[in-house]
């Protein structure tokens, strides 16, 4: 059989090993499993939402309200928009799909910053883009508007805090490089663990009616992270409502599932569970700024709700990663990004505390 032939130069996206794996392939209990690699919610999922979510189970044989109406009011009450303005997607990754479908070919391209989510390439390649990437894995300005100038790609991501590095763009470096390109590009700001950024510093923060007046923007938020609804798949992007309009025709009917949509609603409006998930972030993660001095390692000053350890020539951080994997705590690797380092979410106290112990083990 012949397959296109795009798919020649896609490298399938590597998730972040499940807990049922290392139960599987190492023998370990369940319970005894500590999972830090994909930055889900350590807390789980807010109690409201666990609650709404059974009270629907029963209407799982019904399609969802395909308008999203209740979603959509309260995602345009917290953000002050209109409810034209947003476009629901199954995780905000369907809706960098409908992006690239959108407006890539084989004779356009990409910009984004050296180390980023990796979605942003496979999308490209599967369209037949070209991708070109900074020097940098932080966002700078004049890297960005240089390469800008030189390639005239059909978008710029901005992933903002940056995934897998935790760096930050200040909202003043952010509309400096939307105010550098043409409206024949768009740029994508990609918001996913903008709450984390917010809480530590108010300069990081980007709103979406920050850049609604560009009809060449478009702001990616998620459910996954802050909001601990990781299994259910829930994002959206906020645009002016041609651009949404035009997203609107890629859109699948019925693209997130009854109880997706149900619990998205009620997270939306549990403001204090979003609050307790990020102060507890914000206590656990000094730990491991803590943990990094004491045992001389690198690392990236974290904007998100993980923190990237950088090692120098004294570790392998497959070697590292491997180890851990083995002693039942899952973090991820970050060779494949082409970076000697490891990701790890922060968890509760006790998932960190066997975090510590078992990396200071396998330093050593």
């Amino acid at each position: 059989m012949k397959f296109n032939k795009v798919l020649n130069d896609i490298k399938t996206y590597e998730a972040g090993k499940p807990i049922e794996l290392v139960v599987r392939e190492y023998g370990i209990a369940p319970q005894d499993v500590v999972k830090l690699a994909s930055n889900e919610n350590p807390i789980g999922t807010s109690p409201k939402v666990a609650e709404v979510i059974a009270k629907n189970a029963s209407k799982a044989h019904l399609y969802p309200d395909d308008s999203m109406f209740e979603l959509k009011d309260a995602l345009s009450s917290k953000f002050e928009v209109e409810s034209n303005n947003i476009i629901i997607g199954a995780g905000s990754d369907q809706v960098l799909e409908f992006i690239s479908r959108a407006l890539l070919d084989e004779n356009s391209s990409i910009l984004t910053s050296a180390v980023t989510f990796a979605m942003y390439d496979i999308y490209a390649k599967q369209m037949g883009a070209t991708i070109y990437k900074t020097p940098s894995y932080e966002h700078k300005v004049d890297e960005f508007l240089e390469l800008y100038s030189r390639y005239n790609p059909k978008i710029v991501y901005i992933c903002t805090p940056n995934n897998p590095t935790g760096d930050a763009t200040t909202k003043e470096d952010v509309i400096s490089i939307i105010n550098g390109v043409s409206k024949d590009t768009l740029v994508v700001v990609d918001g996913a663990y903008m709450e984390y950024a917010s809480a530590k510093d108010d300069r990081y923060l980007i709103e979406p009616k920050d850049i609604l007046g560009y009809e060449n923007v478009i702001y990616l938020g998620t459910f996954s992270k802050a909001y601990g609804l990781g299994g259910m798949r829930v994002g959206y992007g906020i645009a002016n409502s041609d651009l949404i309009e035009q997203l609107y025709k890629l859109r699948p009917p019925f693209n997130i599932s009854t109880l997706s949509l149900a619990g998205a609603i009620e997270a939306c409006r549990d403001d204090e569970f979003v609050e307790e998930s990020i102060a507890l972030h914000q206590k656990e993660i000094k730990r491991y700024e803590e943990f990094a001095k004491e045992n001389d390692i690198d690392y990236i000053d974290s904007y998100t709700n993980f923190i990237t350890y950088l090692f120098d020539d004294k570790y392998n951080s497959s070697n590292v990663a491997q180890e851990l994997l083995q002693r039942g705590v899952i973090i991820r690797d970050l060779a494949s990004y082409g970076l000697n380092a490891i990701r790890i979410t922060v968890g509760t106290a006790k998932q960190n505390d066997t975090l510590f112990r078992n990396l200071k083990e396998v330093l050593a």
